[in-house]
């Protein structure tokens, strides 16, 4: 192979034109979007885990100026965004940065990309339904609805975690010292069944949020659209209804002072924080089921880390307001201050919408 031939490049023109072809014999994707369900696309792909465990670490190192981090990452997100849109508008096909740098840097730079954006979205969705899984576990025990422990671990976590398990039994610990995850890890490897000798282990709930969500996106971007507007409605509603609540309980003498570690510590949690802002970019991947590609993907962008940045921004005031910020270093914070204040009923309401929030990025990273 010449090396040439690892950066050719396919023109914009050339894009359009092979897209146009495939319309004309009838390949074409069903133009379904406009820019309110761009807009739910993309507050479900960012309002997912960040927004519970994120907020909690990074205000324990900065404090209540931690807000502020969330409004610095908005607008470096922002001029992200606007390289996103750029290329969605001049090339408003679906392929996302496959596409982008398949007419930018050439084939080469492209293969790399796909890759990347297959351990972005689907890859990275595994590390998602876990979490779901946590979530949805706990939110059936609210209810007195007990899942057995080998089938809300995957085989792997349960081995690893009844060895390490093991050894400190063996050295003296008692099993209602271990740590929870371990606990669970050794009681999941002992009470599994094992025909065979192999232990049937499997973190069953989130196999099967992934093989729901793969058919509904499988049934087409009507169902999926709906699907997305109704869980960003529910979300943003339960997080509103969190958010009007805690302000009643905040004690203004908690923001002060308002960045006790200064700005070194407000830019501790700048990686966290950053991290819960990505998703937006999945946007992009529908760009031909769009009414109007070139005018709804850029204002969708702009508006979903708009709207976000608001919520990131009033849930991370009231948070540090409730409590004293050194306090949120957990992993769960906003569980951890509403339970803090005696408001235990609202811990199932949080967990509704941690299981909500982390079903739509799902769906959107399973679309993309």
């Amino acid at each position: 192979m010449r090396l040439n031939t690892l950066f050719r490049r396919k023109s914009v023109a050339h894009i359009l034109a092979s897209a146009r072809n495939e319309r004309e014999q009838g390949a074409q994707m069903r133009q379904e979007l406009n820019v309110r369900d761009l807009t739910a696309f993309g507050i479900a792909a960012i309002v997912g885990a960040g927004i519970f465990s994120t907020i909690g670490n990074a205000a324990a190192a900065g404090g209540p100026a931690v807000s502020l981090l969330f409004i610095f990452s908005a607008i470096a997100c922002g001029f992200s965004a606007l390289c996103y849109a750029q290329f969605a508008s001049s090339i408003p096909l679906s392929g996302s940065a496959y596409t982008y740098a398949y007419a930018s840097f050439g084939e080469l730079m492209a293969w790399i990309i796909g890759w990347d954006l297959i351990m972005e979205y689907a890859v990275g969705n595994i590390a998602v339904a876990i979490s779901w899984s946590g979530y949805f576990c706990g939110l059936l025990q609210g209810f007195g609805i007990n899942i057995p422990e080998f089938l809300t671990i995957d085989y792997l976590s349960a081995s690893r975690g009844f060895n390490e398990a093991s050894q400190l039994l063996a050295g003296g610990a008692l099993l209602t010292e271990l740590p929870g995850e371990l606990a669970e890890a050794y009681q999941a490897w002992i009470t599994a069944p094992s025909p065979g000798g192999f232990r049937l282990i499997a973190d069953i709930p989130a196999f099967g949020i992934v093989v729901f969500i793969t058919w509904l996106v499988y049934r087409g971007i009507r169902e999926s659209k709906r699907a997305s507007n109704i869980m960003v409605l529910l979300k943003l509603t339960i997080l509103l209804l969190v958010i009007a609540v805690g302000a009643f309980y905040v004690n203004p003498e908690n923001w002060s002072p308002f960045a006790p570690n200064g700005i070194g510590g407000v830019l501790k949690g700048v990686s966290g924080v950053f991290f819960a802002y990505i998703g937006f970019d999945a946007i992009s991947t529908t760009a031909e089921e769009c009414k109007n590609p070139q005018r709804d993907l850029p204002r969708s962008m702009i508006y979903s880390l708009i709207i976000t940045t608001i919520l990131y921004v009033a849930i991370s005031l009231v948070l540090t307001g409730m409590v004293s910020y050194h306090l949120l270093g957990v992993s769960d914070p906003l569980a951890y201050v509403f339970n803090k204040l005696h408001l235990t009923r609202f811990s199932g309401i949080i967990a509704l919408s941690a299981v909500i929030a982390m079903a739509s990025v799902l769906l959107v990273f399973q679309i993309g």
